[in-house]
C-alpha cells in the first residue's frame, strides 16, 4: 500500500537540498498591490459607468413630458399622452393607448421622428 501511495503522491524534498536557492514567496505587499489594482479596475470599468448610466436614465424619466416621442425597451414607439408618476400613457396610433411604467422607456426621440417614419 505504501508503494502505491508513494507513486501517487511524491515527497516534497526541494527545500532539503543544500545550496539550492530558496524560491521567493512574494510577501503580503505584492498580494495587496494586486488586490488594489483589481479593485480599481472593477471600479473604473464596471461600477462607475453603470452608476453614470443609471443617473442618466433617472434624469431622462424625470424630464418626460406630455408630447415627447419615445421608444420603449420592447421597441414600441409612441407619443407620451399622460403621466401619472410611476406610469405613463403612451399613444401608439390615433385610437390605441398603452399604459406602461416609466422605467420601460429606453430613449426619448427628437420631435417629428414619428411623422418622418410614417411617411
Amino acid at each position: 500500500m505504501d508503494s502505491i501511495m508513494n507513486f501517487l503522491i511524491s515527497n516534497a524534498n526541494a527545500a532539503d537540498i543544500p545550496g539550492a536557492p530558496m524560491a521567493s514567496q512574494g510577501g503580503g505587499f505584492s498580494f495587496l498591490l494586486m488586490f488594489l489594482i483589481l479593485v480599481f479596475f472593477i471600479y473604473f470599468a464596471v461600477w462607475r459607468p453603470q452608476n453614470k448610466r443609471a443617473k442618466e436614465q433617472q434624469q431622462m424619466w424625470k424630464a418626460l413630458a406630455k408630447g415627447d416621442e419615445v421608444v420603449t425597451a420592447g421597441g414600441l414607439m409612441g407619443r407620451v399622452n399622460k403621466i401619472v408618476d410611476p406610469y405613463i400613457v403612451l399613444s401608439v396610433t390615433d385610437n390605441v393607448e398603452v399604459v406602461m411604467q416609466k422605467s420601460s422607456i429606453a430613449n426619448v426621440l427628437p420631435k417629428g421622428t414619428l411623422k418622418s417614419i410614417e411617411s
